[in-house]
């Protein structure tokens, strides 16, 4: 069975699926129950801001299926805005998150600080610092670089969730890994051969 990479209108949808398919992934853009029910695992990925993209997920009733496979052991994996749309609420808006981790989303903030110089959004590539080693991190070590875009960034409640810390200034999470639920801020889609060994990496746990 294929993955599917959720079709809530987000513009890297494409992007994604290109980069499953040069990963060796099978992976198919849906919006359709079924299908998502159907499938070996999900991505959500995303861009864009917070409210619009969590309000058409709830549009097209999408919520309680991914939460429906959540709750299945399916492996998922939120990529960027995705990641984000896990947890419980952002300083990027007023709507909920899925709230399936706990914790929040808040804004780069460097007024005040030694990093005032900082710009926002992080844009460009970073390193991952390894705190946890994560089935979709295999064969990759402490330290590859990965590309990122994000004014905002996570705050989990529950440090053991953490997988990844990315240095900016201050030290933020990057990655998160709980039992089946993955979530990365960085883009595996632009991050070259390390991105598409993440996709693999996440593909092999979907064929368990």
């Amino acid at each position: 069975m294929s993955l599917a990479i959720i079709n809530y209108g987000a513009g890297n949808l494409r992007s994604v699926e290109k980069a499953c398919e040069a990963a060796g992934v099978a992976a198919e853009i849906t919006r359709d129950k079924n299908t998502i029910r159907g499938a070996s695992g999900l991505i959500l990925p995303g861009v864009g801001s917070f409210d619009s993209a969590i309000k058409e997920l709830r549009a097209l009733s999408l919520e309680g299926v991914i939460e429906e496979a959540i709750a299945l052991g399916k492996p998922f994996l939120g990529i960027c805005l995705g990641l984000q749309h896990l947890f419980e609420a952002s300083e990027e808006g007023k709507e909920k998150g899925l709230a399936i981790l706990p914790g929040a989303v808040k804004k780069f903030d460097f007024a005040g600080t030694p990093w005032s110089g900082q710009s926002v959004p992080h844009m460009g590539w970073n390193r991952l610092l390894i705190k946890r080693q994560a089935p979709i991190l295999d064969g990759l070590e402490d330290g590859t670089t990965f590309y990122f875009a994000h004014s905002y960034y996570v705050i989990p409640k529950d440090e053991p969730v953490v997988a990844t810390r990315t240095d900016y200034g201050l030290e933020f999470v990057s990655a998160v890994w709980k039992d089946n639920i993955y979530g990365i801020q960085f883009h595996p889609e632009k991050s070259g051969a390390a991105g598409l060994k993440v996709l693999k990496n996440f593909g092999k746990l979907c064929l368990k």
